[in-house]
């Protein structure tokens, strides 16, 4: 372990800046966090921690809904219905208030410093911040990212709203108008019309999430109009407009579309502006996101960022490692470079998809050989025993050493189905190594061993 007595402050106590105060202290660094908020930043406040409580509500929702199909009476209704919006939102708000509270106990007891005010960059290992200046040896940015607003579409935070005004409502949404259609859109989409609101996704591309897998995309899309939510594919936005209790979003085309309440989910612009990077010499790129290398360093010496306002991968779980490697390269600790190719992600809607590895884009452009291996979810027992039947395995592999490339699922709870691929991507694993794991019968896993199996005959060697 180092035995640095080195200075550390950072700019933001989301997952990026926390993650890296913890792994700074246990290397003997003097910390301070700086946030102007709650500790966790808005990830744990206004966004994942939130909009996946909201999400766990709907999907709770989706299965009650589907009970009769199970064999399990209604007491005469044919839906349940009853969603309190006041205690749903106060149950999220105070999941996400004792979150953080849990991370500032935990930094208080590793006694890291915490100032809550506004920091800036002020010259040469210096920040500013409540009055006070702090010189530090290594300055981390980790100050994060914000709704981006489209022009003629200003939220009111009470009928068009960006999702992080979402839980100061005291009712469901009647008629929700998602305009957006990737990660967040969707998964709001699909979140509110589990909870019973009527849904409008309003999608500029031929299809929702038009940057990830398209199978998984044509899944969702099929699985959103089966269940009755309208979606307007080509379509964009060009203003929203609110009328007293109603809103109105003109499109493009001239078209309208009129609702209770409007959501704008049309990406993030990061919070870089105004904190002194300009005038310390910090690169920024042409959105305005901060230009990193592998381990999170910046253009300048000693200034290092992470997370969404570095605009790589955009998780949580990114920054928090973009974070961790900062600290780590500044302390003089070994450290492996940042590998998105490594990381999995997931999208919350129902069913979730989640992705790891190699993409099928790459695949069909032919940046990557690989051979595919794609199982239908319907095929599986437990899948079929639950009432599944949207979804699907698929394995990349290599068509001359038959390892794991990666994958996609695409079913209930894929965000624990993926680690199986991510494991066997991490470890080098061949399709024939997976094959010959166990996995529980009936599960879904087993549709992972399964899809390994259909790839063996692909494998060097195999008879």
């Amino acid at each position: 372990m180092s035995l640095s007595r080195q200075t550390i402050a950072i700019l933001g106590g989301g997952p990026g800046g926390y993650e890296a105060a913890l792994v700074a202290v246990q290397l003997g660094a003097g910390v301070t966090v700086v946030e102007p908020g709650g500790l966790g930043g808005a990830c744990v406040l206004t966004d994942c921690v939130p909009s996946k409580s909201l999400i766990e509500t709907s999907n709770a929702m989706t299965l009650l809904n589907r009970s009769s199909a199970l064999g399990i009476g209604t007491g005469g209704l044919d839906r349940f219905t009853a969603v309190n919006a006041a205690r749903l939102y106060r149950r999220i708000t105070d999941l996400a208030r004792a979150q953080s509270q849990d991370i500032s106990a935990r930094l208080a007891a590793e006694k890291v410093r915490v100032i809550r005010a506004e920091g800036r960059l002020a010259g040469a290992g210096m920040v500013t911040a409540g009055g006070e200046q702090i010189k530090a040896d290594t300055i981390l940015v980790a100050t994060g990212a914000m709704p981006r607003v489209l022009p003629g579409a200003e939220p009111d935070g009470e009928r068009i709203l960006t999702w992080r005004q979402l839980y100061d409502l005291t009712e469901l949404p009647p008629d929700l108008i998602v305009v957006g259609s990737g990660v967040t859109g969707v998964e709001f989409a699909s979140a509110y019309h589990a909870l019973g609101s009527r849904v409008t996704l309003v999608s500029s591309r031929d299809r929702v999430l038009p940057q990830e897998d398209p199978d998984a995309a044509n899944v969702i899309e099929d699985v959103f109009r089966h269940r009755g939510m309208a979606v307007l594919a080509r379509s964009r936005a060009r203003t929203v407009r609110r009328d007293r209790d109603s809103v109105t979003v003109t499109l493009t085309d001239g078209r309208t579309v009129t609702g209770s309440h409007c959501l704008l989910t049309v990406g993030m612009v990061p919070r870089t502006a105004g904190i002194g990077l300009d005038e310390a010499g910090v690169k920024l790129d042409a959105r305005g996101f901060i230009e990193v290398d592998r381990v999170s360093r910046t253009s300048v010496p000693g200034v290092y960022a992470a997370g969404d306002c570095t605009g790589v991968g955009m998780l949580a779980s990114v920054a928090a490692m973009q974070g961790r490697i900062a600290m780590w390269h500044t302390l003089g600790e070994a450290v492996e470079p940042l590998r998105l190719g490594h990381v999995a992600a997931t999208i919350f809607t129902d069913p979730e998809i989640a992705t790891v590895g190699v993409s099928q884009r790459a695949v069909d452009a032919g940046e990557v050989a690989a051979r595919v291996g794609k199982l239908p979810l319907a095929t599986n027992p437990r899948a079929k025993m639950a009432g599944f039947s949207d979804g699907f395995v698929k394995l990349f592999t290599s068509p001359g050493t038959g390892e794991v490339l990666g994958g996609v699922v695409v079913a209930p709870r894929a965000s624990e189905l993926i680690l199986a691929v991510s494991v066997a991507l991490e470890q080098r694993l061949t399709a024939e190594q997976l094959a010959h794991t166990f996995a529980v019968y009936p599960s879904l896993s087993g549709s992972i061993t399964e899809a390994a199996r259909k790839l063996m005959e692909f494998a060097p060697g195999a008879r």
